[in-house]
């Protein structure tokens, strides 16, 4: 199917396309690996990768994969045992897509990542860097979630998240998440009211049950996924959740599963990155009348707003900023330790001006450095964040609603 005859020709044409797929779409139920499944799955990615289309492939399962070999009855629950799994199902997984791959004289290569390695600069242009030298050799690259050597649980859901960050990551033109759901559904799909959603134009404007969702091999969900779409799309880049066996007609663009259309207005790489990949280093509490300024104004962050201050971070790092209500209101690189913030907390532009001096920041985040969470709200003049084969609930779209009913705060200083 050409673009032009293709439902979604921005997924059709798209030369970079990132895949993931999830462990119950290549293991057998009661784990181990389905030949039949992995083979399906290599079939229609090495097609891909013949018609002039360059393939990244992340790929779960290494654990379902390894707990039978190592005589385990059921996925372990417990993060050393799911580690010793990974490590085994690893290797059995990547030999498993080699042999399939090189019977369609496609090479593979092993990319282990955690998320934690797209927030480091320095590894973060090493795996742009690595990634942009396999694909232009030809080379699908296969890259899992690296559990063996994760220093914390292994999170629900984590390769979702890493294949929207991978595709950020390398600029791709389309993010096609495959599963064993074919489609994101107004219930879940158990409801006999349950309808697919065919589109949906605001992923975060979105009034779903994802309550109920996983297999018993994998960790993924539905909540997982929605997340990986909305990183993805404010990337500018489509993405299609579908069934596994619709993997085919998923990347060339057909009717199948869910599709979500990207953001018009992307925003800078700095931020995507501070919003999406940043773990924070601590917390930084603020007043009402510094949400409004942030929200209502575009303001930065000044000493004037901030009430309290958590965590042990440096300048530079990037932190959540609270409001008054417990909420997150978004996150941003702070300019100042935490030592320096709980000093300045509450005063005056004036008397940082006189303690610090004139060239002093007043900016204890700036506002080039700060995201701010979206808030919902109803409203009836909002366009439906998704349009399928039924309703959708009562999608709310995505507001910026103050946590109060204060006027912005004057400059008022303790002392």
């Amino acid at each position: 199917m050409s673009s032009e005859q293709a439902h979604r020709p921005d997924v059709a044409s798209a030369v970079r396309v990132v895949v993931k797929v999830g462990s119950s779409s290549l293991t057998l139920p009661g784990g181990g690996i389905d030949v039949s499944k992995v083979d399906a799955l290599v079939e229609v990615l090495a097609a891909a990768r013949d018609r002039g289309r360059q393939v990244v492939l992340v790929s779960s399962g290494a654990i379902a994969a390894g707990f039978p070999a190592l005589g385990m009855a059921r996925r372990p629950r417990d993060l050393a045992g799911r580690q010793a799994a990974a490590s085994v199902g690893q290797g059995i997984l990547l030999h498993r897509y080699e042999e399939d791959f090189a019977r369609h004289k496609v090479t593979t290569g092993q990319v282990l990542l955690t998320v934690e390695d797209l927030v480091r600069p320095k590894s973060y242009r090493n795996a742009w860097s690595t990634l942009g030298k396999l694909l232009a050799l030809g080379v699908i690259p296969v890259i899992n979630e690296n559990d063996t050597v994760a220093t914390g649980e292994i999170h629900i859901g984590d390769n979702d998240r890493l294949a929207a960050l991978v595709s950020e990551l390398i600029r791709a033109q389309a993010l096609v998440l495959l599963s064993d759901v074919d489609a994101l559904y107004t219930a879940h799909p158990s409801d006999p009211s349950a309808r697919r959603i065919q589109r949906v134009d605001d992923v975060e404007a979105l009034d779903v049950d994802t309550s109920r969702s996983g297999s018993r091999v994998g960790t993924g969900g539905m909540t997982t996924k929605l997340e990986a779409a909305r990183i993805a799309t404010a990337s500018g880049i489509p993405v299609v959740l579908a069934d596994s066996g619709d993997a085919l007609a998923a990347i060339t663009g057909q009717d199948v599963g869910t599709y979500f259309v990207p953001s018009t207005r992307r925003r800078p790489r700095k931020l995507l990155w501070l919003a999406d990949a940043a773990a924070p280093q601590g917390e930084i509490r603020i007043d009402v009348g510094a949400v409004h300024a942030l929200r209502d104004r575009k303001a930065s962050l000044l000493a004037v707003g901030v009430t309290e201050v958590h965590g042990d971070f440096q300048a530079g790092d990037p932190v959540l900023v609270i409001g008054p209500d417990g909420r997150t209101e978004g996150r941003g690189i702070v300019s100042y330790s935490h030592d320096e913030v709980r000093e300045m907390r509450g005063r005056s532009s004036a008397w940082l001006a006189r303690e610090m001096g004139q060239g002093a920041s007043r900016e204890v985040i700036h506002r080039d450095a700060l995201v701010l969470t979206r808030r919902r709200r109803p409203s009836a003049d909002k366009k439906p964040a998704a349009t399928g084969e039924g309703p959708v609930g009562q999608p709310a779209p995505a507001g910026e609603r103050a946590a109060g009913q204060t006027a912005p705060a004057a400059d008022r200083s303790r002392s």
